[in-house]
């Protein structure tokens, strides 16, 4: 229970030791993290300012997992530091760890080290969701009179981190719908199955995979974003049915697959046998299954002549691929899906003719 006096908070905390120091562990009302930890920090002095930039385009996306998944949503602790000296009432004597109350002045002020966009993303949950307001958060935090040792603080906490690479992410996320998808067209198309490297993102010159997790997710993704479906399973025969016509056009696919030419001489040799391919083809069909309901698969056809050898510099230089080497940036996935659509004969798109025009220009200056 989380109590409030005039001058201080008083919390039910563990009390551990780090470096000789002692921290606190905590479980906090979402409801008061608005008052522990306020969005404005311009009283601070430049030198105590919160390290790190907060991301404010991730806050509503947080905000949305929460509200959206009130049942099953899990977040970590969030690790803070308070400015001051803090009492601790322990319920037992001379040990390490040790439980009690933690009182904490209500003038002492508090930063976020790592769940910056945690606590802001609950923060804004609660004002769209009251009730969720009893709920709690755990919070370790650390005692750092004047903010003395803050940004060595978070520089010590990010040391070790690692992002989980996207593709393990795809694998496991069941609240994705797009998740769900590419791990299931990967079942039902031939050319991908087994060859898909399921938890990497990047993949080694020596692999025998032909594809990512991840580039089939973002390939599938701009595929179906037009769809007027909302149903998964249409979804999904829509994206199977399209993954393998695609694999009709592209026979050196099929070879790598039966074993005739290894995945690492495609990926050398020719630009279908990239991520960034993969992304453009979807980015066409989105337009093609729009655009041609009825002969999308007639117009297909023509990918089968398209020149798609890294050799072809004229093609592919400036689009998928800069001073040589494939590039992922989202203007040559455009420009890449440009030369693909001219080559079936199908019209850009306002934004797809813009860009266009800009590379063409680039070319002749």
């Amino acid at each position: 229970m989380i109590t409030m006096t005039s001058f201080e908070f008083e919390l039910p905390a563990v009390r551990g030791l780090q470096a000789s120091r002692p921290y606190y562990l905590t479980a906090c009302p979402l409801r008061l993290l608005s008052r522990i930890f306020p969005d404005s920090d311009g009283d601070f002095p430049a030198k105590r300012q919160p390290p790190g930039a907060l991301n404010r385009a991730r806050i509503p996306e947080i905000a949305k997992y929460v509200t959206g998944n009130p049942r099953s949503y899990v977040f970590g602790a969030l690790t803070a530091s308070v400015d001051t000296d803090v009492v601790f009432e322990s319920n037992e004597e001379h040990t390490s760890i040790s439980s009690g109350k933690l009182r904490i002045p209500m003038s002492a002020r508090l930063i976020v080290h790592d769940g910056q966009h945690r606590c802001a993303g609950l923060k804004a949950a609660v004002r769209e969701h009251p009730e969720l307001g009893d709920e709690t958060i755990a919070i370790v935090l650390f005692v750092d009179p004047g903010f003395r040792r803050s940004e060595q603080l978070f520089t010590d906490l990010k040391r070790h981190e690692r992002r989980l690479p996207r593709s393990l992410s795809i694998l496991h996320d069941d609240r994705d719908e797009y998740a769900r998808l590419a791990r299931d067209v990967i079942r039902k198309v031939d050319v991908f199955g087994d060859h898909v490297e399921m938890v990497r993102t990047t993949i080694s010159n020596r692999s025998r995979k032909l594809f990512t997790l991840s580039a089939i997710y973002q390939a599938t993704k701009a595929l179906l974003a037009e769809q007027p479906t909302d149903k998964f399973e249409e979804k999904l025969r829509i994206a199977t049915i399209f993954w393998n016509e695609v694999a009709k056009q592209i026979p050196a696919w099929q070879q790598a697959v039966a074993g005739q030419i290894s995945p690492a001489d495609l990926r050398r040799q020719f630009v279908h046998a990239h991520g960034i391919a993969l992304a453009s083809l979807g980015r066409v069909g989105q337009g093609l299954l729009i655009g041609s309901p009825k002969d999308w698969r007639k117009k297909l056809g023509a990918l089968k002549s398209l020149d798609w050898s890294r050799a072809n510099s004229r093609l592919w230089e400036g689009r998928a691929m800069i001073a040589g080497r494939l590039s992922k940036a989202n203007s040559c996935v455009v420009l890449t899906a440009n030369a693909i659509k001219q080559h079936l004969g199908l019209p850009l798109t306002a934004e797809e003719d813009e860009l266009e025009r800009q590379f063409k220009k680039r070319g002749r200056s």
